[in-house]
């Protein structure tokens, strides 16, 4: 069996460029790191290491082996010091992402805080992505959490996305816009105005559903000569650049000259997903869990 101890001494061997440093910073004899990693080459059945008297160089399976090998030693130093976090009280750093269409509301913001209150040894990084990307970050560890619009396109074997609310769709347009002095509009007559987000071909999200149920009606958005899929979009429709279709929720950081018209459609929605790994450490999975718990148990 591969011990933990040879993945060590190899990853060792490679950042340290010779056997004899390696020695010295483990404070073990150069002739028995030698016998480790002959060991180890030998229960893998493939040479790791290409070696003389003075140098070595690594093999395409050392090359992986390494690569992997540092990540599963972080891995474990990540793991050990999360469950002590936990037995000591659940101390730790939560990292937050959140889409720009995925305003912090009043009742995201008041579920953070209750749920905060509920760990008090949590403090909260929070910063905004795009919803496909934040997909990637949590996968690839550099996030815990995500806040992110529905759908997602892109798939990830180790990601998990609850749906924890949704909100009804509006069009923001521009205060001296025709449209601004109407109570409501049919989707289909917005098919002559310039969107000011047109969907990414690799990315779901806001305007992703947007311009299919366009589709639906008959028309794909025509774009504006400004794109945004960011929230400065509401400062090109004050400018009258063009509109867009967007949550309720963004009335609530709209610049002045921005007015909100119904869609008069029946009640089209939008869906908010909270992002987690499916084996996330047990600071973030606990946390995420009171999270959903607060945001359906929300305080009057």
């Amino acid at each position: 069996m591969i011990s933990l101890k040879q993945f060590k001494y190899f990853i060792e061997i490679v950042e340290a460029g010779s056997y004899s440093r390696a020695a010295e910073k483990l404070y073990i004899a150069q002739s028995a790191l030698s016998r480790q990693i002959k060991e180890l080459e030998d229960e893998l059945q493939t040479p790791l290491l290409m070696r003389d008297a003075r140098q070595f160089e690594l093999t395409p399976a050392g090359q992986l082996f390494f690569e992997r090998g540092k990540r599963i030693l972080e891995d474990i130093d990540d793991t050990l010091v999360q469950a002590r976090h936990v037995g000591q009280g659940a101390q730790g750093v939560i990292r937050l992402q959140h889409s720009s269409s995925v305003i912090l509301t009043p009742r995201i913001s008041n579920a953070l805080a209750r749920t905060l209150d509920a760990h008090p040894g949590v403090t909260l990084e929070v910063s905004m992505l795009p919803s496909e990307n934040q997909t990637l970050e949590i996968e690839e560890g550099r996030a815990d959490l995500g806040l992110l619009r529905l759908p997602t396109l892109r798939r990830h074997p180790h990601i998990q996305v609850r749906e924890i609310g949704s909100e009804r769709l509006m069009v923001a347009v521009a205060q001296h816009s025709p449209l601004a002095a109407l109570d409501n509009v049919e989707l289909a007559a917005l098919s002559d105005e310039a969107f000011i987000s047109i969907p990414h071909k690799d990315r779901g999200g806001l305007s992703y559903l947007v311009a299919n149920l366009c589709l639906e009606q008959g028309f794909f958005p025509k774009p504006a000569r400004a794109l945004s899929r960011k929230s400065s979009q509401l400062n090109l429709i004050e400018a009258g650049l063009g509109i867009a279709i967007v949550p309720e929720c963004m009335r609530l950081t709209a610049p002045a000259g921005v007015r909100f018209v119904t869609l008069s459609q029946g009640r089209l929605l939008t869906s908010v997903g909270l992002a987690t790994r499916r084996k996330a450490d047990p600071l973030v999975t606990a946390f995420a869990d009171a999270l959903v718990g607060m945001l359906a148990n929300p305080v009057a």
